[in-house]
């Protein structure tokens, strides 16, 4: 392991002590709670959608959320390790045979809606695991 990668490591070492990143996979659907300064006031923005994209870079690590806002489509990426994310909280558990679910950005309706997962990784006995909020 090269110097660059050892700092990597403990930067992911500290950042993840402080935060609780669930595990999450594309497919799931997200809430990410960040935090958004306007002016001299700072407040929580929620943003939910689909993550039809996850990069795994070591501390570059980021996710794409897509959702429908008034009838267009917005994706935005996130940073994993970003100190503007609040928390992540996972709604619903997606059943997808995909790693990019870039497919998503062509369908609207019934034909964008993506099974729920029922068992698998991340599950117990059938249910979905309950991740605790972190404040």
């Amino acid at each position: 392991m090269n110097v660059i990668d050892q700092i990597d490591q403990e930067q992911i070492a500290k950042l993840s002590a402080v935060k609780d990143i669930p595990e999450f996979s594309p497919g799931d659907t997200v809430k990410v709670h960040l935090r958004v300064v306007e002016g001299t006031r700072e407040r929580i923005q929620v943003f939910e959608g689909v993550c039809i994209a996850r990069r795994n870079a070591g501390i570059n690590s980021s996710f794409t959320v897509r959702k429908l806002s008034y009838g267009e489509g917005v994706e935005r990426v996130f940073p994993i390790y970003s100190p503007r994310i609040e928390r992540i909280e996972i709604v619903r558990r997606g059943k997808v045979r995909r790693a990019k679910l870039y497919y998503l950005r062509g369908r609207t309706g019934k034909r964008a809606r993506i099974t729920e997962r029922t068992t698998g990784r991340g599950m117990t006995a059938g249910r979905a695991r309950k991740e605790k909020p972190t404040k």
